[in-house]
């Protein structure tokens, strides 16, 4: 049965109890059932996506990482992965051409993915209660969000993430209106924007970046906007989330760039992509 539909984490602000943040699936709109229905085959579509030399990178970084959780030596962290849309969609069970998804460029100035197009998120604090609290916490922070307009659908699987040593726990979560977002701290965020799903649909937007040196067998699954070059890991889930969700449609693969070229192109040819 589905549960109540008001005030789903709270009224306004993060609810201070211990007491688990309830996932509700069942308050998701018809248009983001298949990848609510179908979220554990999301990792199976993001490591078919890595390249190789990539994969086994993972799977080392894995085993270090069970080490480092051994050793009591892992960081926990949680990104919000938020698509806002009707809650009806076309005929055709397609998606709505008003949905969007939430992201943010970092600042250029901080330690570890500095400016980058992530989603909002970040490290957990020892009072949050689980990835959904460290999620819905970062993302109010960094965008100002109101958090009781938010519906926690899912987690994604928790992945390793090397260069910053952090285990990352994706967070599903569906608004029908989330309201007003804004860079909060331009220490921290450059860029709030709720990008249209139809932006990362096209296949005119798609395409594979690597960095410098690793060359391009190295390269992976990108998106050129108008406001940010979205890659990394953040693009990866990105591109599977389009798999699973049966949202995908056939792109170039063989369009690679290494990273500074791509770079150069953002909000070159301007307007909406």
């Amino acid at each position: 049965m589905t549960g109540p539909r008001e005030a789903p984490v709270g009224s306004g602000s993060l609810p201070r109890s211990r007491g688990t943040i309830p996932l509700l699936p069942d308050l998701s709109p018809p248009w983001l059932r298949p990848l609510v229905d179908n979220v554990g085959q999301i990792p199976e579509a993001y490591r078919h996506r890595l390249p190789a030399g990539v994969l086994a990178m993972v799977t080392a970084s894995k085993a270090a990482a069970s080490m480092a959780s051994l050793l009591g030596d892992d960081r926990e962290a949680a990104v919000l992965v938020l698509f806002s849309g009707p809650e009806s969609g076309p005929a055709d069970g397609g998606v709505p051409d008003d949905a969007d998804l939430l992201l943010t460029v970092r600042a250029s100035t901080l330690r570890h993915h500095a400016g980058q197009a992530a989603f909002p998120g970040g490290a957990s604090d020892p009072g949050d209660d689980g990835p959904v609290a460290t999620a819905l916490r970062e993302a109010q922070e960094e965008t100002g969000i109101d958090v009781s307009r938010l519906h926690p659908l899912a987690t994604m699987e928790r992945t390793f993430i090397a260069p910053s040593r952090f285990h990352v726990v994706p967070v599903l979560a569906y608004s029908p209106d989330p309201g007003p977002v804004a860079v909060v701290d331009e220490t921290e965020t450059a860029i709030v924007s709720r990008v249209p799903v139809r932006a990362f649909i096209n296949p005119d937007n798609r395409l594979m970046v690597y960095r410098g040196s690793l060359g391009r067998r190295w390269a992976g699954p990108a998106f050129l906007l108008n406001q940010m070059l979205v890659w990394g890991f953040t693009g990866q889930v990105i591109s599977a989330v389009l798999d699973v969700a049966g949202w995908a449609r056939p792109w170039d693969t063989t369009n690679i760039l290494e990273l500074d070229e791509a770079m150069v192109l953002v909000g070159d040819e301007g307007g909406p992509r």
